[in-house]
């Protein structure tokens, strides 16, 4: 995964896509700051939100889809119950059948935004109907070029 620069990590530039993110009082643990497991939760909407706008929301997902393979996150800070939260996606990697998604949970502090997290994903393109992986269509590997990072 390639390390963001200073300015990137002050920024969260580099994102094309950015979703904000309500913490809610039950994503809190015992110390105060969201817990690790609300992470996933959080890259999933972002996640979910950058696909739409890359299908334009027009996808059977009972017949044709993605699949999460792989997602590594790396902690930075803590999140607190007020931050001003975001969840930063743009593509980083395109294959014949996955492509990768760079994500950051991103917080807003002082006027300047932090990477509290960031995170590798890795999504293989999936036939529902043959139960097998399958290339990525066309239209879908054009839009995720268009806004390769």
């Amino acid at each position: 995964m390639k390390k963001e620069t200073e300015r990137e990590r002050e920024t969260g530039a580099g994102f094309g896509h950015l979703l904000p993110i309500q913490v809610r009082f039950k994503d809190i643990d015992g110390v105060g700051h969201v817990n690790n497991a609300c992470y996933l939760s959080y890259l999933e909407l972002g996640r979910i939100a950058y696909f739409q706008e890359i299908t334009g929301g027009k996808v059977d997902w009972s017949r044709k889809g993605i699949i999460l393979a792989r997602i590594v996150i790396d902690y930075k800070e803590p999140v607190l119950l007020n931050d001003e939260v975001y969840v930063g996606t743009c593509c980083s990697r395109i294959g014949g059948k996955s492509f990768d998604l760079s994500c950051a949970v991103i917080k807003k502090k002082n006027g300047k935004y932090f990477i509290a997290a960031s995170a590798l994903s890795v999504l293989v393109c999936y036939d529902y109907e043959k139960a097998a992986s399958m290339k990525i269509p066309p239209a879908w590997k054009r839009k995720l070029a268009g806004r390769k990072k």
